[in-house]
């Protein structure tokens, strides 16, 4: 019996198609790691495009590539399948928080030679799981590879362009190209005087579709309660 996985993100509300078209893409990568799995794609951002990819289907998982389990995978995903009507879906830890994605930005930085290192991330206004969980990854690539690290954020303290005198490499902890990587991240560092290179963003690595099919493999719910890297 073919099992059924849905990966689902943010998109970009202002052009939504061209986020759907490389998510579509991402999923048929995924696809072919995981025989006897039906993987589709979906963005919140693309009007309908939740309710058109578990139409006809009976349950199954959700894979939010998303860097936190936040409002987004406890929330609103659900309400997505609940407004289309789908019942049976798990929703799965969300992407940043897996582990083998925290191991891969120590992979990164090392493959880089970097001595020193921004983390660039979201962050919340709202929620402290997504700076949670981007302080436990800077932790990890400062004792792992033994670079000084200092994370900067988008939509919190400390700003991204608070961060003067950094060279190095900065590596933006996202799931996919957009807006924020291409436009404020760049902006953010120029108005520091940042010297550095900035790397590709973590969700365009490689190693990331088989990261993600050993996660919809393993099905672990996102986290009910708080996040189990909160600090």
């Amino acid at each position: 019996m073919t099992k059924h996985a849905l990966i689902v993100a943010h998109g970009q509300p202002s052009d939504p198609r061209p986020a759907g078209a490389a998510l579509d893409a991402l999923a048929a990568q995924v696809q072919a790691l995981l025989p006897g799995w039906r993987i589709g794609a979906a963005t919140l951002a693309e009007t309908g495009a939740v309710a058109r990819a578990v139409a006809g289907l009976q349950g199954g998982v959700v894979f939010p590539m998303f860097m936190a389990g936040g409002w987004f995978a406890r929330v609103q995903i659900p309400r997505r399948l609940a407004e289309a009507g789908a019942t049976g879906w798990t929703v799965l830890e969300p992407f940043g928080c897996d582990p083998l994605v925290h191991g891969l930005c120590v992979a990164l930085v090392r493959e880089a030679g970097a001595r020193r290192v921004i983390l660039a991330a979201h962050g919340s206004s709202k929620s402290p799981a997504p700076s949670d969980i981007a302080r436990h990854v800077a932790g990890r690539i400062a004792i792992e590879t033994g670079a000084e690290v200092a994370v900067g954020f988008i939509e919190q303290e400390p700003q991204l362009a608070s961060l003067a005198g950094w060279d190095g490499v900065c590596l933006p902890f996202f799931a996919a190209e957009g807006g924020h990587v291409s436009d404020d991240i760049p902006a953010a560092l120029a108005k520091a005087g940042f010297r550095g290179r900035i790397l590709p963003p973590l969700g365009l690595d490689a190693r990331v579709p088989g990261i993600i099919a050993a996660a919809i493999a393993r099905g672990v719910p996102v986290c009910a309660g708080a996040c189990r890297w909160a600090r």
